[in-house]
């Protein structure tokens, strides 16, 4: 029988603290890793037999068999990175993190018989926006007409042709030498700033959306819960403002949207998404407002959602499943 959940996180992730929490609840037994303390703190053995690898994982807490693994919640692990004391030798320290990220990565992204929530290689999968929105078109939901290009022509005649259209980044902006994070928000773009500089990397431009309001729709599994997030003086992107300033209320989900996002997940082999919507205004004919897909994060932040504990506890029923008998 399996009978533990591996929680393979970094140590300041309060989001996966309310899955924890919600799993001691249940009376199910919890061991916490981050592979990047690999070393002294984190000690593992893992023997290939024939049906998988057994052998255990040793934390500076406790200790876990590896065969007793029967869900995962792979959430934010810190970034694989050579132990303090590796050596002074780039060359040698980047090896040791590879090996490492190979080794122990690789055992517990292959645990035999394991409920991944998600798993890691499905969510790296989904993380591309093309796909994204591909899947989003196929499925039938309602996606903006847009454009991913390095050409100033083409964006400038993108931009003319369609309206006001606006700039959005891909990843997000890397840390930077310092080593603080930094932001770039969706943003109104002016046609006639575009120039020659498009060239050098990838863009994707948007039709903007004329919304009422932003839904932010949390699946994990086949439970949906939604907000409706509206933003003083209707900001482009709510994320740039003070989100002591955002007002929330529960949204209902139509079943036939809530069916699409369970396809969505499906296809990329995920169990939980976190949905981005545009709400928009009601439509000439009085169609009321529509959702309108602006991106899925196959791993989202959700504890800072009002309905943040209910949204545990549908992780902690997921992987409690996974654990059973």
């Amino acid at each position: 029988m399996k009978r533990a959940v591996l929680v393979v996180t970094s140590l300041e992730d309060v989001t996966a603290d309310l899955v924890i929490e919600e799993l001691n609840d249940r009376g199910v037994r919890v061991a916490r890793v981050d592979p990047a303390d690999i070393g002294p703190e984190l000690v593992f053995g893992a023997a290939l037999g024939s049906e998988g690898w057994t052998g255990s994982l040793r934390t500076a807490s406790r200790t876990v068999a590896l065969e007793d693994v029967g869900a995962v919640y792979y959430r934010r692990p810190s970034p694989w990175s050579p132990p303090r004391d590796a050596s002074t030798d780039k060359q040698i320290r980047e090896f040791v993190a590879v090996e490492a990220k190979h080794g122990l990565g690789g055992v517990l992204t292959n645990l035999p018989g394991c409920r991944y929530v998600s798993h890691p290689a499905a969510v790296t999968r989904a993380e591309f926006k093309p796909a994204q929105l591909q899947t989003a078109t196929r499925l039938g939901l309602v996606v903006p007409p847009t454009l991913i290009t390095n050409d100033v022509e083409r964006a400038r005649r993108f931009a003319a042709e369609t309206g006001p259209v606006v700039y959005k980044t891909f990843r997000g902006l890397p840390t930077g030498d310092d080593g603080r994070a930094g932001a770039i928000w969706a943003q109104r773009i002016d046609p006639e700033t575009l120039d020659e500089s498009l060239v050098v990397t990838a863009h994707l431009f948007q039709a903007e959306v004329p919304k009422t309001a932003d839904a932010r729709i949390t699946v994990v599994g086949r439970r949906v819960f939604a907000q409706r997030i509206s933003a003083p003086g209707r900001v482009l992107d709510w994320r740039r403002v003070d989100w002591e300033t955002l007002e929330h209320e529960p949204l209902a989900v139509p079943p036939e949207l809530a069916e699409r996002l369970f396809a969505y997940l499906e296809v990329f082999g995920l169990e939980f998404g976190c949905f981005d919507f545009a709400l928009r205004e009601e439509l000439p004919d009085g169609t009321p407002e529509r959702f309108t897909f602006i991106e899925c994060n196959a791993n989202g932040q959700w504890g800072w959602l009002p309905d943040s504990t209910r949204i545990a506890g549908a992780f902690a029923d997921l992987l409690r499943e996974g654990c059973r008998p």
